[in-house]
C-alpha cells in the first residue's frame, strides 16, 4: 500500500509498519488536506487526499459510513504535534491508541464520510465538520482544528480497508439499513446533516417520506440532490433549545396512531413500553440489527425480520434529544423496533471520540 509521504517527525520505519497494519477490516490512512470550503457559519468542508486512500472504503454506497479522525495536539509555543504511528491492524486499535503518550497522540473524534472518490487516479473524500464554539469563542479540539485548516495540514484516519469490506455488515460503521421499507423518516441535528444528506443522495426515486434537518441557523441549510420523492425539511433553531423543532416535526410526520401514518403498516396488538436509556451514563444507540432476541420477541410484529416492513426510520444527534424521539416513536407511535435507528452522536456537555 503507497501512503502518503512523509509527515516531519515520523520516521520511515512506522510508515512501514502502517502499510503492513492493513489485513484486518479496519486500516489508519496518513492523509493531508486537500482543499477546506465553509459552507456556513457552522459548516466546514474539508477535503482530505492520499494515496493510501485508494484502499480506502467498502463496496457500494458509503451511506451514513463513520470514520476516527485524529488531528494533532497544539504544543505550547503553538505548533502542531506530528502524530504518532500506532497499530491498527487487529480489533484493539483503539488501546492502542490510547497507551501512546495523550501529550502527543491527538484528538480522536467520529465524523461521516460526506462523500468518497477513492478510486479517481487522485483518491480523496469529503467530511463536513459542524464548528462548535461557545460564546467566548472556545471549542473542542476538532471543531478548533477544523476551524483552522489549511491545504497541506495532516491528520489520521481510521476507516475501512476496501479489500476486506465487501459489504456494510463488514464494517461497523454503517448503520443505514431500510431494507425492503419504501417509506422513510430521516431526522437529527447539525451533526446528522452530512449523513443525511449523504443518504439522500443514494435514494431511488420509489423511496418517499421525510427528512427532518435542525441546523443552528437558516443559513446552514444546503442544496441537497435526491432523486427520491422524500421531503427535505430543514428547520432553523435560532435561539431556540435544541431539538425542540425537530421533536415537533417528527411528531407531524409520523401521527399517532404512528401505524396508519406509515404506509400502512402492520397495525400493533399494543404500544409497547421500552426501557429508559440513562445518557450520562452510557451511549444511545439502538439499531435493528443490534437488537437482541428477548427485545424482538417483544416486538409488535415479532415474526417478521428487520426489513421486512414498509416503514424505516433512521434518528441520530444529541442523544437526550434522540431518548425523546425513541419514547415518542416507539411507546407513543408504536413503531416496531425492528423499523427504526436511534443514534446519540453526541451528548451536550461530554466530549466523544
Amino acid at each position: 500500500m503507497t501512503q502518503v509521504s512523509t509527515r516531519t517527525g515520523v520516521t520511515e520505519a512506522p510508515r512501514k509498519a502502517r502499510r503492513a497494519s492493513g489485513a484486518g477490516a479496519v486500516m489508519c490512512f496518513d492523509v493531508q488536506v486537500r482543499r477546506v470550503q465553509r459552507l456556513s457559519e457552522n459548516f466546514q468542508r474539508i477535503t482530505f487526499a492520499g494515496p493510501g486512500l485508494s484502499e480506502f472504503g467498502v463496496q457500494g454506497q458509503t451511506h451514513d459510513l463513520r470514520i476516527k479522525v485524529v488531528v494533532p495536539s497544539v504544543a505550547a509555543d503553538g505548533t502542531r504535534i506530528p502524530l504518532p504511528a500506532f497499530d491498527c491492524s487487529d480489533t484493539a486499535w483503539y488501546r492502542n491508541w490510547l497507551q501512546l503518550d495523550s501529550a502527543v497522540r491527538g484528538s480522536m473524534r467520529t465524523y461521516t464520510v460526506r462523500a468518497a472518490r477513492c478510486s479517481a487516479a487522485e483518491p480523496e473524500i469529503d467530511v463536513d465538520f459542524v464548528l462548535h464554539f461557545d460564546e467566548e469563542g472556545r471549542g473542542g479540539p476538532a471543531s478548533s482544528w477544523a476551524a483552522a485548516a489549511k491545504p497541506g495540514d495532516r491528520v489520521s484516519i481510521i476507516g475501512p480497508n476496501a479489500a476486506h469490506c465487501v459489504t456494510a455488515e463488514s464494517y461497523g460503521g454503517i448503520e443505514w439499513r431500510p431494507g425492503m421499507a419504501r417509506h422513510i423518516l430521516l431526522a437529527g441535528d447539525e451533526t446528522a446533516v452530512p449523513a443525511i444528506t449523504a443518504i439522500l443522495e443514494s435514494l431511488p426515486a420509489d423511496v418517499t417520506g421525510h427528512a427532518l434537518l435542525e441546523v443552528p441557523a437558516a443559513t446552514d441549510e444546503q442544496q441537497v440532490s435526491t432523486e427520491s420523492s422524500v421531503r427535505v425539511t430543514w428547520l432553523a433553531r435560532s435561539g431556540r433549545p435544541h431539538g425542540e423543532l425537530l421533536e415537533a416535526a417528527v411528531r407531524e410526520a409520523v401521527a399517532l396512531p404512528g401505524w396508519a401514518s406509515v404506509d400502512g403498516g402492520p397495525v400493533p396488538p399494543a404500544r409497547p413500553l421500552i426501557e429508559d436509556v440513562n445518557v450520562d451514563e452510557t451511549i444511545l444507540w439502538e439499531t435493528p440489527q443490534r437488537l437482541g432476541a428477548a427485545v424482538v420477541k417483544a416486538t409488535p410484529n415479532p415474526e417478521t425480520p428487520a426489513g421486512a416492513l414498509p416503514f424505516y426510520a433512521w434518528i441520530a444527534g444529541e442523544a437526550a434529544m434522540v431518548r425523546g424521539l425513541r419514547r415518542y416513536l416507539v411507546s407513543e407511535a408504536g413503531i416496531d423496533r425492528k423499523q427504526v435507528a436511534f443514534m446519540g452522536y453526541w451528548r451536550a456537555g461530554r466530549a466523544e471520540s
